[in-house]
């Protein structure tokens, strides 16, 4: 017992709790740190103090030049950066790597994907993705997901959910390969022509979804297809959007084919997921359009390296090696021609928790900057989601979503893959 309580006072010394009246908002907070991104085009701060007053932050400066609030609790960051919680827009919380979810599919249930959604909500947040958009669950998992954790019933980052989605018949979304008599469910809502089209995005918003994801090409893991096939006419891409717009519901497409990526872009859709192989009109559509590219990038190394042994069938590793080179190349061309970029992984196509891996890839192998990099998980993130007045950046009046990482990710880019302590809505998370 004494052992016990020694052990007990230890932990506690170690790891101290914040006060209680902290955690609710009642007691200001000052966070200081040294250095700040604030998560725009704005240079570090150095030695930065920031307060933070219920769930929003009330002032940034250098250390000495802000008033702090009399009696605040001070969590002292020494030896850290801090930046703003970082956006993942392209994850799918209730799915796990291998075939790209047939298998899960056809032996796991509903329920199975709501409760893997849970665990991977959890895991996404410590990790310092305090938002995220997750662009297809193949049910409505993911609006529920969003709801417990707006009412604070699960932890997780803040949600944005397009529940099924939409996809061919036949395409990267449906379950192809099966005896024909055997009734497959899809992991989007298999939909064709204009009118099917329309129901569909109805239906979908009336359920809880938030922006409506449309498989338009054929994808790397699905059996059947190409990744340079086109799954949907124009007017049927238009027939989607143009209903999501009367909905005030944005639209994504999953594209990897430059034919349609462009008739995508030109039927107005918010981003373009993956966009691996974008040719030169792809990027004059892009950035005439204002049209945002969600790149993929690891998945592909997840699936070339490690996708065998996940279960990744062969015709899937020999796609992702065929366009992994050009990935990379058309992704730089696009970014260094002004495309804008927002910060996504597919995260359920590699285990939740690897988010950050992107980040290297972009500085290594695509001459993007860090600071660039970061923006495109920052205000970037914050723009496509249409969150940019409340978050994306570290500054007055914005939710204090707030992530910090020992030593300078602007020297170290991969120092985001291991965050140290993360801030949601004003409530530490998970701290040094």
């Amino acid at each position: 017992m004494r052992f016990m309580s020694r052990l007990a006072l230890f932990a506690f010394a170690v790891v101290p709790a914040l006060p209680a009246a902290a955690q609710d908002g009642e007691t200001p907070i000052v966070i200081r740190a040294d250095r700040l991104i604030i998560g725009t085009d704005a240079p570090p701060v150095l030695n930065p103090e920031v307060v933070i007053e219920g769930e929003r932050i009330t002032a940034v400066g250098p250390t000495g030049a802000i008033p702090i609030p009399r009696g605040a609790t001070v969590i002292d960051l020494s030896g850290h950066t801090i930046l703003p919680g970082l956006f993942d827009c392209h994850v799918h919380l209730g799915g796990i790597p291998g075939d790209g979810g047939d298998t899960q599919k056809m032996r796991e249930t509903v329920a199975h994907e709501a409760i893997y959604a849970v665990a991977h909500a959890k895991i996404t947040l410590e990790k310092g993705f305090t938002s995220v958009r997750n662009i297809g669950a193949g049910n409505y998992h993911d609006a529920a997901l969003r709801d417990m954790v707006d009412r604070g019933i699960v932890p997780g980052p803040r949600i944005q959910a397009a529940t099924w989605g939409v996809g061919s018949t036949g395409g990267h979304a449906d379950i192809n390969g099966w005896n024909a008599d055997i009734p497959t469910p899809g992991y989007a809502m298999i939909a064709d022509g204009v009118d099917e089209l329309r129901k569909a995005v109805r239906y979908q918003v009336k359920y809880g979804a938030d922006v409506i994801k449309v498989t338009a090409s054929g994808g790397v893991l699905s059996h059947g297809d190409s990744v340079y096939d086109q799954a949907y006419s124009f007017e049927e891409l238009k027939a989607i959007v143009d209903t999501a717009s009367m909905l005030d519901t944005p639209v994504g497409a999953h594209a990897h084919s430059p034919a349609a990526m462009n008739d995508a872009i030109r039927a107005g859709v918010a981003s373009i997921e993956h966009g691996t192989l974008i040719d030169e009109e792809g990027i004059r559509l892009a950035k005439e359009h204002g049209t945002f590219i969600v790149p993929t990038i690891y998945t592909l190394d997840f699936i070339i390296e490690e996708g065998a042994e996940n279960g990744v069938p062969e015709h899937s590793i020999d796609k992702a090696k065929e366009i992994a080179t050009m990935q990379r190349e058309r992704l730089a061309a696009a970014f260094h021609a002004g495309v804008k970029f927002a910060y996504g992984t597919d995260a359920a196509v590699f285990p939740h928790g690897r988010n950050a891996k992107d980040f290297g890839i972009m500085v290594d192998e695509m001459d993007i900057s860090p600071m660039a990099a970061i923006q495109t998980a920052t205000i970037n993130g914050a723009e496509l989601l249409g969150w940019e007045a409340d978050l994306g950046s570290i500054e007055d009046g914005k939710l204090a979503d707030i992530i910090a990482v020992a030593g300078n990710p602007l020297d170290d880019i991969r120092l985001l893959e291991d965050v140290k302590f993360v801030m949601k809505g004003g409530e530490v998370v998970k701290s040094p």
